[in-house]
């Protein structure tokens, strides 16, 4: 291979289309058209100079001396670049054996042309094609996504596209405690079993008190029904609308796209008519993060995040902000909204709570939206729509047509720091299933490390910025949260029974060569309300076991979050591993959340 010492210097791209029509005119082979069976996005084609390529990529066939000898296929560059008056440079061999070609410096279309012409006419030659330039597809499909300017402008947009090549959301449950859901189409598929809080039946306004069913029936009210001067609303299927935003289904042809779209929403119950109590929420809270609440069966779908758009005046109280502390404490984020009142969010719960992630608005110009409160309690910005300026400026996700109860499903805008929340929620999920090992804390530190500038103007205080999907969740993967070596894990959900018999999960470790580390790493993250009752233990693929951990009636103290080292070098890397939990005594059940292997 020929050393080219100043050809970076003077490179010239050539886009893909003018390498492409060169091989087109070369071409005499027909091919017969056959209509398609499966349904077929196209996407635009990107102007010529948008898609730049400077090598060939130069398939020989077997027999060929080129097709093994990479002197020879530098020679057969050197002399087809000399019968075509160009300085051509054979680079490496591919892992297919085809040879990779650089084209050499202030080429134009008609110097490719005679390039690829020198190839096609070789008779040695199977195949000539361009060295791509490939970036990211993650545009969706679904049919409102160009109104969805809140996930991709680059102005005051979040930049979720660029992350979703990174993460979807898999595997997280996120806790939306809110006015509940109804059945909507675009979002059914990423529904998981949540729980109707609202003891209340003034409240509730379906019948009964609290139950599993978190359908919404609606939280109309007439004509100052709430108090004096409150005017009277229709339903407002809050909560449908915030799970959209985080997680309605994606690529499917219609409606909006979630950010996280394949996570997963566990809608709660807490507001209806006319609000909801803090005494629900604090149990909704609990109940979501994998806590005990009396008379209410054990949380099969523990969330990894919260979804809190809500609040009322006054400062965050000491029962609220105990039920946010071991919420955090089991692992669960907390991620609540500023408020709506343009005024300091510090005077406002859950906004004002320690250990949670407090939200801002901005609207389509990355300023703070006019309604957003905003202050130093504030920790990011994220989009929530400003409609005084146009109804298209506002947030656009599920809804529901029924002024009163449920009619059909629809999509509408809404604008609000709801809005704004369950973007940094469905960011948070992009997270955590990048990087199952981030806690709260990490969570909350990389989304704000990680912000942009924010492009408009905050009075008040916005945190640390506009939050921006892409940077954060590409940093967060990177780091991994391993001691360096491979991680292989599974973050499916598996609940405990009590006082039974074990389950087990599984993962499928491939790739590796030879036995297991002497210190193989085991990540474990159980939510359970007494740890002691459980004893747990690692399965190598050939069926041994290694304890890793021990009933004891004395530790009294809730879950499992522990990484454990094993000598596992006798064992073989490759093959299915198992985590095998036992609860042996009664009265508390639990959830293994996820769990990983670093070899």
């Amino acid at each position: 291979m020929r050393p080219s010492p100043s050809r970076d210097a003077r490179r010239k791209l050539l886009s893909v289309a003018a390498i492409s029509a060169a091989l087109l005119a070369g071409m005499t082979t027909t091919v017969a058209a056959q209509p398609s069976t499966e349904a077929v996005r196209v996407t635009p084609a990107a102007p010529a100079a948008a898609a730049p390529a400077e090598r060939l990529i130069v398939g020989y066939k077997s027999g060929a001396p080129e097709a093994k000898s990479n002197k020879a296929a530098d020679a057969d560059a050197r002399a087809k670049g000399e019968k075509a008056g160009e300085d051509l440079d054979f680079q490496r061999r591919l892992g297919t054996g085809a040879a990779l070609v650089d084209l050499g410096a202030e080429l134009k279309k008609a110097d490719v042309a005679d390039v690829i012409a020198q190839y096609q006419a070789d008779p040695q030659v199977a195949y000539v094609v361009p060295d791509r330039l490939n970036k990211p597809q993650a545009d969706p499909n679904d049919t409102e996504y160009a109104k969805q300017w809140d996930l991709f402008e680059s102005t005051a947009g979040m930049r979720v596209p660029g992350a979703w090549s990174t993460s979807t959301g898999s595997g997280v449950t996120v806790a939306v405690i809110d006015t509940g859901y109804v059945t909507h189409s675009d979002v059914a598929a990423n529904i998981v079993g949540g729980y109707d809080f609202i003891s209340d039946t003034a409240v509730s306004v379906d019948g009964d008190g609290r139950d599993s069913n978190p359908a919404d029936p609606g939280d109309w009210y007439a004509t100052d029904e709430c108090g004096a001067g409150t005017g009277s609303s229709s339903s407002s299927w809050h909560g449908t609308h915030v799970a959209g935003t985080i997680a309605a289904v994606t690529n499917n042809s219609k409606g909006v796209a979630g950010i996280a779209y394949n996570a997963k929403i566990s809608p709660l119950r807490v507001l209806g008519k006319c609000g909801g109590y803090d005494s629900d929420i604090i149990d909704a809270i609990t109940w979501a993060s994998g806590g005990s609440v009396s008379g209410v069966p054990a949380n099969t779908n523990v969330a990894k995040v919260i979804n809190m758009s809500l609040g009322g005046s006054g400062a965050c109280t000491s029962a609220t902000q105990s039920a946010i502390n071991a919420a955090v404490n089991r692992g669960t984020t907390v991620v609540v909204a500023a408020g709506n009142d343009n005024d300091n969010a510090s005077k406002y719960s859950p906004a004002s709570c320690s250990n949670v992630i407090t939200v801002a608005a901005t609207g389509r110009t990355g300023s703070r939206a006019s309604y957003s409160n905003y202050g130093s309690i504030v920790d990011i910005a994220a989009p929530g729509g400003e409609m005084s300026t146009g109804t298209a400026n506002g947030i656009l996700s599920t809804l529901n047509s029924g002024t009163k109860t449920p009619s059909s499903e629809s999509y509408a805008y809404y604008q609000g720091t709801s809005m704004a929340t369950p973007h940094i929620v469905g960011l948070v999920a992009l997270m955590k299933s990048a990087n199952p090992s981030l806690t709260p804390a990490q969570i909350e530190s990389a989304i704000k490390t990680n912000a942009r500038a924010l492009p408009g103007t905050c009075s008040g205080g916005c945190g640390a910025g506009l939050a921006d999907a892409t940077k954060t969740v590409q940093a967060v993967a990177s780091s991994g949260g391993s001691t360096g070596g491979t991680t292989f894990s599974n973050t499916t959900a598996l609940s405990i029974p009590d006082a039974s018999s074990a389950v087990e999960s599984s993962i499928a470790v491939s790739g590796r060569s030879g036995n297991a580390p002497s210190a193989l790493q085991v990540g474990v993250d159980i939510t359970h309300t007494y740890r002691g009752d459980l004893v747990i233990d690692l399965v190598a693929p050939d069926g041994s076991t290694y304890r890793l951990k021990s009933s004891s009636g004395s530790d009294s103290a809730d879950n499992v979050s522990a990484t454990y080292t094993v000598d596992a070098s006798s064992e073989t890397a490759n093959g299915t591993w198992k985590l095998r939990v036992q609860d042996v005594a009664a009265q508390d059940t639990g959830t293994l959340n996820s769990w990983k292997l670093t070899f």
